[in-house]
């Protein structure tokens, strides 16, 4: 079997089942499996280990998912979490994770937004650093058995399917640009969320969205692509051609206060203006969960400060998180065994201490709840292709809440995927994948290869990164924290005409037949502009808020998100049709009800 993509979901079921006797093939296009973003991740990673210190329970961390993601993922999803987090803790420790503990030895916990109990745990600002580490060994550990084979720089370009299902991949060599076929009896893809569709995000420059969206060609559908979440607290842009903006986690919420000037264009340093004069916004308004409330609730508050004309720094699109009281209270060395990288980090990007003064944030695109859509056992609706990690959809509904993004790609990478895709074997005893010469294969090579051939050959003046930075716009504008079904139609216009100029003006130096990073981001972005167009027709489509989705046609009077559950209650699954170079797509919604029966449907309330 394939295994595309060596995170903490490709990794884990890469190595888990080689572990089982499966010939496996796991591609990167990184230059070590090491190297997958999951390293990238900082706050912790959740589990429901019940504890009488806050109560906390497998209902509980039920509750708080399923209320977290605005009833808009499945609830059996939610209990698979839960279910499971225990044992990936355990089984993460065993494998060498370096948890943080307490004086006396047991692991420590930290909270994150949108619970009341402390059940994060997590190796300082570096969790996934510190998993992807523990899987990369694992997975090494089967390539060594010869179990895995890893071919490092391939990049997925198609998919190998006919009636029957998934039978491989199409792949390119991104050192030669040899492309040719990998068979297989399954597919496993685990390549991550396509949140750098915004341009600006928190995901590394190369993160993108190719694999899935090459499978949503071929027929696989794709569910809530709308569902983007904004992560409160990322560094502000100090470049309008700035295409990454760096992460400051989620857990600086439990020492660090949100605030703003109380009047706006007070341009004083934040040592020199009181606390009379200071609004902690999050806390006036959220007096419940104060600065932890969800990421989709801190983002729009941050952006509706912001657009009253009172942020901060040079450019005014930024917010305050100030240690100060943090500091005072317990000290720089508990903060800094705390947080010390991040507040590294931090002064590294920034030139600024902010042990000394307040750091500036601002929200930006960070993880996409939408994904390829697949039942309980992974499976997307091409039989013989699964899915994990972020490039699925089920768990988070229309808002993750933080580190349970650890959480599942981990459980689908150790504790799903492992069983069922032998599962899906079984009745397949004594087939064989394709071999090179069969047409269903040839045909996907040819088709990969003539699109490879059509970005060379547009010979236009302008390079792919100009149409991705002017998507971004697009979208950040249409598309962003807020929506309206104006601004979404105005969007989608802007889209499509965007994409034709692409077709008719793309300029791709070089050729194919070695390393052209300029052809990889082409490639890339003609993807991109796919995707927005069904991301923005979800989001039109979808007339209501809930979560990340925020419509500002609809919200309560106290401007929180208004579900219409009476319409609206069903994931959206799309299937396209339409030509795979420009051309227009025609776009039809299936819907996949939802049933809440542990967890009572209620309008969420973080005051």
């Amino acid at each position: 079997m394939v295994v595309v993509g060596t995170g903490l979901a490709g990794a884990g079921a890469a190595a888990a089942l080689g572990e089982l006797g499966y010939r496996v093939t796991a591609l990167t296009y990184h230059d070590a499996a090491r190297r997958a973003h999951s390293v990238a991740a900082q706050g912790g990673i959740n589990a429901a280990r019940a504890r009488r210190v806050d109560g906390d329970s497998l209902h509980r961390f039920v509750v708080d998912t399923v209320r977290g993601g605005d009833f808009r993922g499945r609830e059996a999803e939610a209990f698979r979490l839960g279910e499971e987090s225990a044992r990936v803790i355990d089984h993460f420790s065993a494998i060498g994770t370096p948890f943080a503990r307490e004086y006396g030895g047991v692991l420590s916990t930290r909270s994150f937004g949108g619970v009341q109990v402390s059940r994060t745990y997590y190796s300082r600002g570096q969790t996934g650093q510190q998993l992807q580490i523990a899987g990369t060994q694992a997975l090494q550990r089967q390539i060594r058995a010869g179990s895995v084979r890893l071919h490092t720089r391939h990049e997925m370009l198609d998919l190998i399917v006919d009636e029957a299902g998934c039978h491989g991949v199409v792949v390119r060599d991104l050192v030669t640009g040899r492309i040719r076929a990998e068979t297989a009896h399954a597919v496993v893809l685990a390549t991550g969320g396509y949140g750098n569709v915004f341009h600006d995000s928190t995901l590394a420059v190369n993160s993108n969205a190719s694999a899935v969206w090459r499978a949503h060609q071929r027929g696989a559908l794709f569910a809530s692509p709308s569902f983007v979440q904004f992560h409160p607290t990322a560094l502000p842009k100090d470049s309008a051609w700035q295409s990454k903006t760096i992460l400051m986690s989620e857990s600086l919420r439990n020492d660090g206060r949100i605030w703003v000037p109380l009047r706006a264009g007070d341009d004083r340093p934040p040592g020199e203006i009181p606390d009379s004069d200071r609004d902690y916004f999050l806390e006036r308004r959220y007096p419940a969960y104060g600065n932890l409330v969800p990421r989709d609730v801190a983002s729009r508050a941050i952006t509706a400060q912001l657009r009253d004309g009172r942020g901060v720094g040079p450019r005014h699109n930024s917010v305050y998180l100030d240690f100060r009281e943090a500091l005072a209270g317990g000290g720089r060395r508990r903060i800094a065994e705390r947080y010390g990288n991040l507040f590294d980090m931090y002064s590294h990007a920034t030139g600024e201490d902010p042990y000394s003064v307040p750091m500036r944030i601002a929200p930006t695109c960070h993880f996409t709840m939408g994904g390829l859509w697949s039942d309980y056992d992974l499976q997307t609706s091409i039989p013989g292709l699964f899915v994990g990690g972020e490039c699925g959809w089920a768990y988070h509904g229309a808002n993750r809440l933080g580190a349970n993004s650890l959480l599942s790609a981990s459980v689908d990478g150790w504790f799903t995927l492992p069983y069922s895709v032998p599962a899906h074997l079984a009745a397949r005893l004594g087939d064989h994948p394709p071999d090179d010469d069969d047409e269903v294969v040839t045909a996907a090579v040819a088709r990969a290869r003539g699109r490879v051939d059509a970005l060379l050959a547009v010979g236009g003046s302008t390079g792919p990164g100009h149409f991705h930075r002017e998507l971004g716009e697009i979208l950040y504008a249409g598309c962003g924290v807020t929506r309206t079904a104006e601004g979404l139609s105005t969007a989608i216009d802007r889209i499509r005409d965007l994409r034709t100029r692409f077709w008719s003006d793309l300029r791709v130096t070089g050729t194919g037949g070695h390393l052209n990073q300029v052809l990889e981001l082409a490639g890339r972005t003609a993807d991109y502009l796919e995707l927005a167009e069904l991301m923005c027709v979800d989001a039109l489509d979808r007339d209501e808020s809930c979560g990340a989705h925020f419509r500002d046609e609809h919200r309560t009077p106290g401007g929180e998100a208004l579900r219409r559950d009476d319409q609206w209650r069903f994931v959206s699954v799309w299937g396209s049709e339409g030509d795979d170079r420009g051309g227009p797509r025609t776009f039809t919604r299936h819907a996949e009800p939802l049933e809440f029966t542990a967890v009572e449907l209620t309008t969420r309330d973080y005051r």
